[in-house]
């Protein structure tokens, strides 16, 4: 006769606290790095890189004009 032991298949989770000045903080910085790359992108005199960024936008449906 065999034992059939059962493994839990859950993933683990850690527990970890945010507080809201973490969390605001975070979104203020990807704020600020997101309107700088739009920022460098939109006003670069580098064709390529503002060639790029336009596509991206018209592919993504987002308007630009």
């Amino acid at each position: 006769m065999s034992i059939i032991s059962s493994t839990s298949t859950g993933h683990a989770t850690a527990s970890t606290t945010t507080t809201l000045s973490q969390r605001l903080t975070a979104a203020f910085c990807a704020s600020i790095l997101g309107a700088c790359l739009v920022y460098f992108a939109g006003f670069s005199h580098i064709e390529a890189v503002h060639n790029a960024a336009h596509d991206t936008r018209h592919s993504s449906a987002f308007p630009c004009h």
